[in-house]
């Protein structure tokens, strides 16, 4: 017999599934991201693996002291209107976490475009070393929306790579965190979820010379 709690978990992982899809422009890279994420709800705790793919652009090289972009741009998705047998109500305070890439040092980075994401605007920030993408939502289940477009732009160092990855290397060092808002016997349930890449792929790489 399944476990109730277990399959709301299940859920509010599945019903983030659209929400990290993620295109760029033509010539971008596709890397599969698989997630381990756990989540929390009435006193229980379950185990899920979510897998993304993620599309990443970056140019192949770049002179010693020059600029550079990346961009990680999303396109049109749906929130499902259930998952695990419950229904979704929303989906919010989602992070995704992006390091700042190494031989590399931090400008700006900027979010535009984006729609059906709530009433409160997304917001990108610079926490320590890393960049940190916030959409407060809620997005109801069911509905469609799309996520801005990431743009991180950097100055290359003097020599090496600069290799671009996903945050997180455990459930308490998290580079995907989100709420998913369940109903059960009619009650919302909110179950927080901490997500980290396992293994983590090199999603881009600029060679400096």
């Amino acid at each position: 017999m399944s476990n109730p709690t277990s399959r709301l978990l299940t859920g509010a992982a599945l019903a983030l599934v659209p929400l990290i899809g993620l295109a760029v422009p033509a010539a971008a890279a596709t890397q599969p991201v698989n997630y381990a994420c756990q989540g929390k709800a009435a006193g229980q705790t379950a185990n899920l693996t979510l897998t993304q793919n993620v599309d990443s652009a970056a140019p192949a090289t770049v002179a010693a002291g020059g600029a550079l972009t990346i961009e990680l741009a999303p396109t049109t998705n749906t929130v499902p209107g259930s998952a695990g047998g419950y229904t979704v109500n929303s989906v919010k305070n989602l992070s995704l976490i992006v390091p700042i890439p190494a031989n590399s040092t931090y400008v700006s980075a900027s979010l535009s475009g984006g729609s059906g994401l709530g009433s409160t605007p997304p917001t990108v920030s610079v926490v320590g070393k890393n960049v940190v993408a916030s959409v407060p939502g809620p997005i109801k289940g069911g509905a469609s929306f799309q996520l801005p477009k990431l743009t991180l732009n950097l100055t290359a160092g003097s020599t090496g790579t600069i290799d671009s990855t996903l945050a997180g290397t455990s459930y308490t060092d998290p580079g995907l965190t989100f709420t998913a808002t369940i109903s059960v016997i009619g009650f919302p349930v909110d179950a927080p979820t901490t997500c980290y890449p396992s293994p983590s792929p090199k999603l881009t790489s600029t060679t400096i010379g």
